[in-house]
């Protein structure tokens, strides 16, 4: 942690987060941060390969820096290390970035929000989408990353796969929810011609704005993870916050711009498709029953019921 001026004396592991891996590390005077570790090679939202993730990976962590010293105070941006840099590639695979160390309550993914503080988070999108983006501001990908992987699945059904204790009935299930499948990535490329046809302003966007990334203070809230940001149209932030267009409501009082109903839908949609296509991924690969595979194993069929839901 030198690059960042930081010499600490201790470091805990943190047990948070899906992906990077997490420590608290101290001084011993008192001050503390949060240090992530990222693995390039699972960060394909970054870029594909640990090279362009890396890059993905600076763009993102710069774009948070320059927002948070733009005075978007709720921005919970990494350090800059001695060469001003917010990320340090540790070797060919993992990247360091360090951040102050913020108290609050964080929620969970899918946590249903009181209207209160839900209008909080609106007020907050709104804000960050009226900044003028920062230079090096990535553009956010539609297409859902890892669909060619799905799509292979797809194909290869009549076989056997033998990546672990679920590849089996990872297979029997996306077999038996084939149609299903593929008629939500015709969806998907349906609602995203007409999106794309609108050519509606892009603005700076998180991505994944959920409870499970905010931390509730007195002051307000912060908002943490920002590897995913990006250029895109607001319903990418607003769609993780509520598909009821009543519900952010509040978000066109303060902006004025009315929502697009199919880019809300859009996005709701890519989320379940990314989703089914992380869980194929790993359960094609090789694994083991743990606690973190039965985790998602019971999100993969969670996941595979609501899009048959519609």
């Amino acid at each position: 942690m030198e690059e960042f001026g930081i010499r600490a004396t201790t470091t805990v592991y943190v047990p948070v987060g899906f992906g990077d891996h997490h420590w608290e590390a101290g001084d011993g005077d008192g001050r503390r941060w949060f240090v992530t570790v990222s693995d390039l090679e699972h960060k394909e939202h970054c870029g594909r390969g640990a090279t362009a993730a890396l890059d993905g990976l600076r763009r993102a962590m710069g774009t948070a820096v320059s927002l948070h010293e733009g005075g978007l105070d709720f921005v919970v941006a990494p350090l800059r290390s001695a060469g001003g840099d917010p990320v340090v590639a540790l070797d060919d695979r993992y990247a360091m970035s360090v951040f102050p160390f913020v108290t609050g309550e964080s929620g969970e993914f899918g946590q249903e929000m009181a209207a209160e503080r839900r209008n909080q988070v609106l007020d907050m999108l709104a804000a960050l989408h009226a900044r003028t983006p920062p230079e090096r501001t990535p553009r956010a990908v539609l297409d859902p990353a890892g669909r060619a992987g799905m799509e292979a699945a797809l194909g290869e059904l009549p076989g056997v796969w033998e990546g672990g204790p679920f590849a089996e009935p990872a297979r029997e299930l996306v077999a038996e929810h084939a149609a299903l499948l593929r008629d939500r990535l015709v969806d998907f490329d349906r609602l995203a011609d007409a999106v794309r046809a609108r050519g509606a302003r892009h603005v700076v966007t998180h991505g994944e704005p959920h409870p499970g990334n905010l931390l509730a203070r007195e002051d307000g809230y912060r908002l943490v993870d920002w590897d995913t940001v990006g250029l895109a149209v607001p319903e990418r932030d607003l769609s993780v916050v509520s598909g009821d267009p009543a519900a952010l409501a509040r978000y066109v009082e303060v902006t004025g711009r009315e929502l697009d109903a199919d880019a809300l839908a859009l996005y709701r949609l890519r989320w379940d498709l990314v989703d089914v296509a992380e869980f194929v991924a790993w359960f094609r690969g090789p694994h083991e029953r743990t606690s973190d595979t039965e985790t998602a194993w019971k999100g993969f069929t969670e996941t595979v019921d609501r899009l048959g839901s519609g």
